[in-house]
């Protein structure tokens, strides 16, 4: 999936620049999201080094390097991180991450960490540009300690990082989640791993309740959207999951 303009209006988009291929990444595909307002553009979670060519393609038939105002960065892992070294070569803007995870990202041989700006627990507003506002929104523990989400109140879509990911099999490549139901067990093992707790779901759900979402973009597999987006907050409410569900050993329970 390349290039698909989750949102679009005379001055606005949000587009999903592209999902890395299945043999790419060991296998676990991942989303590049940009989104444009006028002639700037912000960058969600850009990705590892392998995807880096193929996501400035996509991104250049919309902007270039120098119009891009800031980076997100969901939490840390090496498939949100990876390339970001070559990223900021090309662009000039700032970088935003949890707080917590500034002092870790000079291990992936970022030296110059004066474009870092780090968010607080709570999150934060952020006015990129003229009119161009985003809410950083926290979500801690799901799974990162400092995750963050990014909700674009123009184009009402929640970029969510790993929560609501879905590990989907080769010969499955849609764009969006249209039969929740269908799509539980694509997402059920994952959400019931990495998740940390209920307690840690509930805390979100509380933060974004008062969000008017049209869509939540996961950094992993389709797009929820229309009646999915509920079923899959409804879904979240109740599952139980990390250390709700851990055991003695290091055990878990078998996926039922």
């Amino acid at each position: 999936m390349r290039n698909i303009k989750l949102f679009e209006s005379v001055d606005h988009r949000f587009i999903l620049l592209n999902e890395s291929e299945p043999g790419e990444e060991d296998g676990i595909r991942s989303n590049q999201y940009l989104i444009t307002h006028h002639n700037d553009g912000v960058l969600l979670d850009p990705g590892g080094f392998g995807v880096m060519p193929r996501v400035l393609a996509e991104m250049l038939r919309y902007v270039g390097p120098e119009q891009i105002k800031a980076i997100f960065l969901s939490h840390q892992d090496p498939d949100i991180v990876g390339g970001l070294s070559t990223w900021l070569e090309l662009c000039h803007s700032p970088v935003y991450v949890s707080s917590i995870w500034i002092r870790f990202l000079p291990h992936y041989g970022l030296k110059d960490m004066t474009r870092f700006i780090g968010v607080p627990n709570e999150g934060k507003d952020c006015e990129l540009a003229p009119g161009f506002k985003l809410k950083i929104v926290p979500a801690h523990f799901l799974h990162s300690e400092g995750q963050i989400n990014v909700y674009d109140p123009i184009s009402k879509i929640l970029f969510t990082g790993d929560i609501g990911a879905a590990m989907l099999p080769v010969d499955k490549n849609e764009a969006f989640v249209d039969d929740f139901a269908a799509h539980i067990p694509y997402i059920k093992g994952f959400h019931r791993r990495y998740m940390c707790s209920n307690k840690a779901i509930r805390c979100w759900l509380d933060t974004i309740a008062d969000l008017d979402i049209a869509m939540i973009a996961p950094q992993h597999g389709p797009i929820y959207r229309g009646a999915a987006v509920q079923d899959f907050l409804n879904w979240l409410k109740d599952l139980q999951c990390g250390v709700d569900i851990m055991q003695p050993g290091g055990h878990f329970p078998p996926e039922d």
